[in-house]
């Protein structure tokens, strides 16, 4: 096992799980044959958990890792329907609740920073409740408490298509972020109840002017949980110069998108190209950023990553291209989990 415990900020697990007849949370506890993340690869590669997104997908769309969009012109979906979204999400957070009943204390779903840092000091797999998207929460923030006390601790307002709270960004190559709509009334309360409860904002999918919004509003650390930087790969998911000095002025902080299409600067999606665009992108954003505001969000499960970190068991593998890029020690433990727990713990308190 790595000696570098390998904190994450995005993954697409429990999606896999309940769009797949072939799979079943359970299946998480052994090792599987596909996917990107099961507990025994993780074991190997030092990774010690993650936050796991409760995407709901429009009903008539699978998300296929290996299939992906193409993007000359701006991508996104339609609104998704409010009680087929709650539906789906309470069957996904019943899922990883499930999980973590079934793995005998080998997983558990931390509700704070104490929790996650004990996790990683005693080698248990720790998972943090995120939404992608609001789309099961109602305008009146009733579902937001509910789901707050089952476990909720992360919360993008927006995955990239509208909803009562935001627009977020078209998937566009090559194209600027500053795309659509803000906030609307509804979701500036969301911002605002979110800093109250200490919900981690995730601004990864939220366009340009509803990213401005949300820094304007709120109290917290600008993040965003797994997005790239722009100036290297133009395509609208990725964060531009101006917006990642607002995450460094809030003291917030960057999750390293693994996909592929988000890191190469052509924008395509070949899986084939050396860790070297993955170091690129790493040493720009902790230039921009400085050592403590940078992390992984690897979007595993959910997006189509470089075949050298192919699943968790290879994380070994951009670790030892980091090193070789001049990496120490101690920046290389910020990166893999240090600087989670810190926007955490500024976030959620303790």
């Amino acid at each position: 096992m790595s000696k570098y415990r390998i904190f994450d900020g995005h993954n697409d697990t429990l999606l896999r799980f309940y769009q797949n007849d072939d799979v079943d949370y359970i299946d998480f506890l052994t090792e599987m044959d596909g996917g990107h993340i099961d507990l025994v690869r993780a074991r190997r590669g030092g990774f010690a958990g993650g936050f796991f997104a409760v995407y709901v997908p429009n009903p008539e769309r699978r998300i296929d890792p290996d299939s992906m969009p193409d993007l000359s012109k701006p991508y996104t979906s339609p609104a998704v329907e409010f009680v087929y979204s709650q539906r789906v999400a309470l069957r996904m957070t019943a899922d990883l609740f499930r999980l973590e009943a079934e793995s005998e204390g080998q997983i558990k779903v931390v509700r704070t920073a104490d929790e996650l840092q004990n996790c990683i000091d005693n080698d248990i797999f720790a998972a943090i409740l995120h939404f992608e998207g609001a789309e099961a929460i109602d305008e009146d923030l009733n579902a937001l408490e509910v789901f707050y006390r089952a476990g909720l601790r992360s919360l993008g307002i927006v995955w990239s298509r509208p909803t009562i709270f935001a627009h977020g960004v078209p998937i566009a190559f090559p194209s600027s972020p500053d795309i659509g709509p803000g906030l609307t009334d509804a979701g500036k309360r969301l911002v605002r109840r979110c800093n109250e409860l200490g919900i981690l904002i995730d601004l990864s999918h939220m366009n340009e002017k509803g990213f401005w919004d949300v820094a304007a509003l709120s109290d917290a650390p600008l993040v965003a949980t797994h997005s790239n930087a722009h100036a290297l790969c133009p395509i609208s998911r990725n964060l531009t110069d101006r917006q990642l000095d607002a995450i460094k002025e809030s003291d917030g902080m960057v999750g390293l998108n693994f996909a592929t299409g988000f890191l190469n600067e052509d924008g395509a999606w070949d899986a084939d190209r050396p860790l070297d665009v993955m170091v690129r992108h790493l040493d720009y954003l902790v230039e921009r950023l400085g050592e403590a505001r940078v992390g992984l969000g690897s979007d595993y499960d959910g997006a189509r990553v470089p075949d050298a970190v192919g699943d968790v068991s290879k994380l070994p593998n951009l670790i030892a291209a980091l090193q070789a890029a001049g990496y120490n020690d101690a920046l290389l433990h910020k990166l893999t989990h240090q600087n989670w727990l810190r926007v955490l713990r500024q976030t959620w308190g303790g």
